[in-house]
């Protein structure tokens, strides 16, 4: 099975980029956007010089619990970036949302509380609210993963949005917002 209908029967359509968009940006941003494939897993992930963004992490059903998802993020760790990721919230009725946060908590990544993430998805037109997860090898504070996302999505998510997809997705400071008052930390409930 190709790379993108693996990530494309895992992940809800409105996480998804296009496929002319990830092989656009596989071929024109090389430099920065990657794929490490194989036989049970696609990782498509951008790095920068002072940090990582995970695109894309899928690890197929029958080799979950074998430790590959741990293999690839400490391949990622050894780079010694922050690596920063978006994942839905918790949702009870969809088990694997919970045991992706349990997972990545487990990896040793914070809940960004005082980032929002709402994006519009193109492809339904409805609203989604995200989390930025991040793990922060040098102690980057929120303030740096919030930086950190305004590049990712500028560059990344919306890297010739209006040709590929007819429109624009919505600016960067109408989807990321930040505020220092929120203090929960999901993650943290969750181990």
């Amino acid at each position: 099975m190709h790379w993108y209908e693996k990530l494309n029967q895992y992940f809800p359509i409105e996480e998804m980029k296009s496929k002319e968009h990830m092989e656009l940006l596989l071929e024109e941003r090389s430099d920065i956007y990657h794929k490490d494939e194989g036989p049970h897993h696609v990782l498509i992930y951008v790095e920068f010089d002072e940090f990582v963004f995970v695109d894309y992490l899928f690890v197929s059903k029958d080799a979950r619990g074998q430790g590959l998802g741990h293999q690839l993020i400490n391949k990622l760790k050894a780079k010694e970036k922050a690596i920063i990721l978006e994942v839905e919230p918790v949702n009870y009725e969809d088990t694997d949302s919970e045991k992706r946060l349990r997972f990545y908590a487990r990896e040793g990544f914070s809940h960004a509380s005082t980032i929002g993430y709402s994006r519009r998805s193109l492809a339904t037109n409805e609203v989604n609210d995200m989390e930025i997860l991040y793990w922060a090898p040098h102690d980057e504070t929120e303030e740096k993963i919030y930086e950190s996302m305004k590049k990712t999505y500028s560059l990344i998510h919306k890297y010739k949005d209006k040709e590929l997809y007819g429109e624009p997705f919505d600016p960067v400071q109408e989807v990321l917002s930040r505020d220092k008052t929120r203090d929960e930390d999901i993650l943290k409930e969750l181990i």
